[in-house]
């Protein structure tokens, strides 16, 4: 069931969005905003990731102190061999 939710605008213009709206959208987040006559409709963007943001988000998230060194995962490889081969 929808109900209705009503937003109001101010004598100065602005876009009074009800708390339980605003609840649901996204921080930060970038909304395309189609208006008919009757009709204000709200939809999210999605923006394509371009190779040197993803460089510059793998930066700031630092390095992974539970990575496994090589070693580790060529000891983790050679049992997951052994383990396939004995089950033949």
């Amino acid at each position: 069931m929808n109900t209705a939710i009503i937003a109001k605008v101010t004598a100065d213009g602005k876009l009074e969005i009800p708390p339980e709206v605003l609840a649901q959208l996204q921080p930060s987040t970038e909304y395309e905003v189609s208006v008919t006559e009757d009709q204000i409709v709200f939809k999210k963007t999605y923006q394509r990731l371009t190779l040197k943001e993803l460089r510059k988000q793998v930066k700031e998230a630092g390095s992974d102190p539970n990575q496994p060194t090589l070693e580790e995962i060529s000891q983790i490889v050679k049992e997951v061999r052994q383990e396939l081969w004995a089950d033949k």
